[in-house]
This record gives C-alpha cells, structure tokens and sequence, in this order.
C-alpha cells in the first residue's frame, strides 16, 4: 500500500453531535440497508464482534438488504467471511480478504496486551507453544478442549491455549460460531482456510485498519481509532500522519479526522428504527461521540455483573430500549415512553425480527427458508 501526502485542511468546521450520529449510522448501513454479499457487508463496516455469534446474524440483517439467516452461514462455511481473534483481542466476523492485514496490524499489539494483563504468561515458551498448536492441527481441524488436553499432555499449563491464538492464526470454522452451534469452538490454522499468495506488511496493514475503521465508524479521534483496533496511540498517530485524511472538530474542541470521501449526512436525515445484537460495535466506547448510547443508558446495557451485553433498539438514531425473543415474539422493553408514531415502528421492526428467527425454526423442520428481512422508510 503506497503512502499518501496528508491533505492539509486546517482544523476543519466543528460538526455536532447529531451530524456524528448520522454519519456513524450511515456508514454502519443503520440508515439505508445495503445490497452485497455477507462479505461485502462486513468488509464495509469493518466487521462484527462476534463473543455471542447469533449477534452476527442480526447484526447482518440490520444492515444488509434481503438477508437471511442462510446466508451468513453459506459464507462462512466458503470462508468469504471468516471468524477469529482481530481487533482487541476479540472474535470478530471479518471478510476473508481482510483477515490477514487486520492480524498483521494487530498481531504485535495484542500479544504485549496479554503478556501484560496475564501473569500466568510469565515464562511461557510460546514459540514452543505454537509449534504444538501447528503439529496438532497439521491434519486438519480440532476443537478447542482436544487443543488443549494436547498442550497438557504436552506439558504446557492450560492457559498456553490463551496464548497460542495470538501466536498462531487460528480461525474457528463451522459450524462453530453459526446461529446454530455458537459454542462449537472448532479450530483451523488460518493459512489452511485463507489462502494469502504471501505475508503482509505491517504498515500497511495497519493503514488499512486505520482507514477502514474512519470509512465504517469516522470521523473520529486518533485515540477511537486505537480504542477500536487495539493499536497504542502513538502507532495510530503514525498511521494517520502518512494517510490523506480532511479534518473536522467537535462539539468539545476535539480534533476529529475522516477518509476524504466518506458520507457525512446531513444533522436532520430520519434514521429508522433498528434493531442490534449483543456487543453491536456501534455502542462501545470508541463511537462514543455519536450518542448512539445515551450515556444515562450505557450501565443498562454494558454491566460487570452481565456476562454478555443486552439486545437493544435504536429510535432515531439512539438506544431507546432493549429486545429478546421468546415464544416466537419479539418481546421490547423501552426505557422511556416512546411517540406513537415510534411505537408503531418498532413494533413492526420487531414482527420482522420475529420472521426472521423464526425461518430458522421452518428450516430445521424442512421447510424453505424463503423469508427475507425487509427495509423501510418511516
């Protein structure tokens, strides 16, 4: 990837808040779904986070045009979308083609992370423990308690699994991580599922997850970008010093950089109502400035004491309550009282959200799985 002049624009107008919020919804698909492929979709918005899988495939019918639930799955089980540890030491949703550069930028990152969040790592040989890794799998895929119990039989202590996904590129491959099998942790060396014609470039790797994240989440501050991707402040400084970028401020005075041709809708664009899984990328802290999560709202969402996140809704572009699904309904629970006209959307939203876990349910008794998700323009 050839570096870029940085475009000298001045600090740029101040956009408000709301104006972030569009442009975060616009470019996450949450305005207007799209049309593409599952790939296509997750390369636009740099991929989903996948802790809970099934939140992928809501997430996907969100923002994709005429998705269904089969889909998803075809894609990963042809590996055009892929699932494993990227950004933040976390399991993302990712294009296959983005796999490798995201790893590359973030591979050194998160390895420094966990060495020195985890004392357990302390003399651990993780070459060795990565050798084995690779011995085991020579054949072919392995699930992740027969990974492990090979490490102990091998002499290395259980949390050397841990390590090995930063030291090994590891993917878990179908049906791991479907709507549903989402616990089957079914592991492959990348390289077997991926195929790459040969390494890639740190710096360009890095470039490339820097300008995705602007072009899905943007604009947006050198230290969102690396709340986002994992990167310490001072390597995004460096990415974004030799990319071409237009500069903007915040409400607060921030300085706020953008990719130069990226949708900036206007403050005012009706923004529907949507419905998102647990752990929606759009809510964590690195896209606070668009208020998609009031900030009243955010201990009702995120908690210690909440092993996943909750589902939830956006009503004009912000979380207006939460969602699940039981006895073939989508039962919502809003946090405040909602206009009448908004009432009727989410309650239709929420019909189609129905629908939509309900294929699932045909489908495994042999029925076709013809019912698409729907857009809509109130």
């Amino acid at each position: 990837m050839t570096q870029k002049a940085v475009q000298q624009t001045g600090p740029g107008r101040v956009l408000s808040t709301r104006e972030l919020n569009r442009a975060v919804l616009a470019r996450q698909l949450l305005l207007e779904r799209a049309d593409g492929s599952p790939g296509e979709v997750a390369a636009r918005v740099c991929g989903l986070q996948t802790q809970h899988a099934p939140s992928g495939y809501i997430a996907m019918w969100s923002r994709a045009a005429g998705f269904r639930r089969a889909d998803l799955t075809a894609a990963l089980e042809r590996a055009e979308v892929v699932q494993g540890w990227v950004m933040r030491n976390t399991i993302h949703m990712v294009a296959a083609a983005d796999y490798a550069p995201f790893t590359a930028a973030v591979r050194a990152a998160r390895r420094a992370q966990w060495l020195r969040a985890d004392k357990r790592a302390a003399g651990l040989d993780m070459p060795a423990v990565a050798a084995a890794v690779r011995r085991y799998l020579a054949d072919g895929p392995l699930t992740q308690p027969r990974l492990v119990a090979l490490l102990v039989a091998d002499g290395f202590p259980k949390v050397a699994w841990v390590g090995a996904q930063l030291w090994v590129d590891l993917l878990r491959i179908p049906p791991s991580g479907t709507w549903e099998k989402p616990r089957a942790h079914l592991f492959a060396l990348a390289d077997e599922v991926v195929a790459t014609s040969e390494p890639v470039a740190v710096d360009d790797g890095q470039e490339l997850l820097v300008t995705r994240y602007l072009r899905a989440f943007g604009p947006a501050t050198a230290a969102d970008v690396a709340s986002f991707s994992g990167l310490p402040i001072t390597v995004v400084r460096g990415v974004l010093a030799r990319c071409e970028l237009r500069h903007f401020r915040s409400e607060t005075g921030g300085e706020l950089v953008d990719v130069p041709d990226a949708p900036l809708p206007d403050a005012h664009t009706p923004a529907p109502v949507r419905f998102l899984g647990t752990w929606d990328a759009t809510l964590l802290v690195h896209a606070r400035r668009a208020q998609l999560l009031p900030e009243a709202y955010r201990p009702r969402v995120f908690a210690t004491s909440m092993p996943r996140s909750v589902a939830t809704f956006l009503v004009d572009g912000q979380v207006a309550g939460t969602w699940s699904y039981a006895g073939g309904q989508v039962v919502t629970s809003p946090f405040h009282d909602l206009p009448t006209a908004a009432r009727r959307a989410v309650t239709v939203e929420a019909e189609r959200l129905a629908a939509f876990h309900a294929v699932s349910d045909r489908s495994r008794s042999g029925e076709s799985d013809v019912r698409r998700g729907g857009d809509e323009t109130a």
